[in-house]
């Protein structure tokens, strides 16, 4: 099936104006923002360097998640996590969609926008679902004017993240990683480089997912992703309700090495625990991290 091209597709046309842009700052290690934790995180002191918001929360004109997101982004950096831009979908853009991002981004000024290589929904539908692309010449195309309208748009570089998978494209042309590889050096969009999907769909798909960790280009991961998932022995179901099980650990050790210090959080939408149990599996990552990179470890105790 033919792709539809982005209706604004004049980006596509020119060279990217975000392949020179800055590196987000490295932030350290940081949860996702869920409202059980809100007045824990503000009564307290948590050893949390930072915090991740799903854009969509607080994509509203007022109320309380604004208000909580407000104080605590006084106190905190944050990063905004979205869901549902769609970048690979072949309908055109939600323009309103756009504008919100781009308010939510304005009023909290985060270290960077990000969301997912995927596609949610078509023809005004939201399937609520991060769903799979076929991995060709055609599809990449499409990606990459669509991820540079929307940097023009929001005049910022965002970051995508890998998602995890349980079907593949028979007529794909490339690898995943390949894919990835090639939209970020015509894009010039940062990575959100996600370890237990990629375990999940290495698991599912049956590759070596060291082969993705190196397929990657290095210097454009600003981001890893810990979270658990359900093993049902022959396939995996990502679910982000669970501790981070010792193989993500195995590989976050593995992309540490590769990819150096990177910013690094743990996500729970589920089964959601009290704050110091997160802060205690934070503690894991800060640690293997320090393991892996000394130098971390220095400026830690300095």
């Amino acid at each position: 099936m033919s792709l539809t091209k982005v209706d604004q597709s004049a980006s596509a046309l020119r060279p990217a104006e975000h392949l020179h842009s800055a590196r987000p700052p490295y932030l350290g290690f940081g949860l996702g923002l869920r409202p059980q934790h809100y007045t824990d995180i503000l009564e307290g002191n948590p050893a949390v360097d930072w915090f991740e918001v799903i854009s969509e929360n607080y994509m509203v004109p007022g109320g309380q998640p604004l208000r909580m997101l407000d104080k605590i982004r006084d106190r905190y950096p944050i990063v905004m996590h979205g869901v549902s831009l769609s970048i690979a979908s072949t309908s055109p853009f939600d323009e309103t969609y756009l504008a919100g991002l781009k308010s939510l981004a304005e009023r909290t000024e985060p270290k960077f926008v990000s969301d997912h290589l995927c596609w949610t929904g078509v023809h005004g539908v939201n399937l609520h679902d991060l769903l799979p692309i076929p991995y060709t010449r055609e599809a990449l195309d499409h990606v990459v004017s669509r991820v540079q309208y929307v940097q023009d748009y929001l005049q910022r570089p965002i970051a995508l993240e890998n998602v995890s998978t349980y079907v593949q494209f028979g007529h794909s042309e490339m690898t995943e990683w390949d894919f990835i590889a090639e939209m970020t050096k015509r894009t010039g969009c940062w990575l959100v480089f996600d370890v237990n999907n990629v375990f999940v769909s290495a698991f599912n798909h049956e590759y070596d997912p060291h082969t993705f960790i190196n397929g990657i280009p290095a210097d454009r991961v600003v981001q890893f992703h810990l979270a658990g998932h359900e093993h049902n022995m022959t396939h995996i179901i990502d679910t982000h309700d669970a501790l981070v099980p010792e193989g993500v650990w195995d590989l976050y050790r593995a992309a540490v090495k590769r990819f150096g210090p990177v910013s690094t959080i743990i996500e729970r939408d589920d089964h959601i625990p009290p704050l110091a149990e997160l802060v205690s599996e934070l503690n894991m990552a800060r640690g293997i991290a320090q393991e892996m990179l000394p130098e971390l470890a220095v400026k830690a105790a300095s």
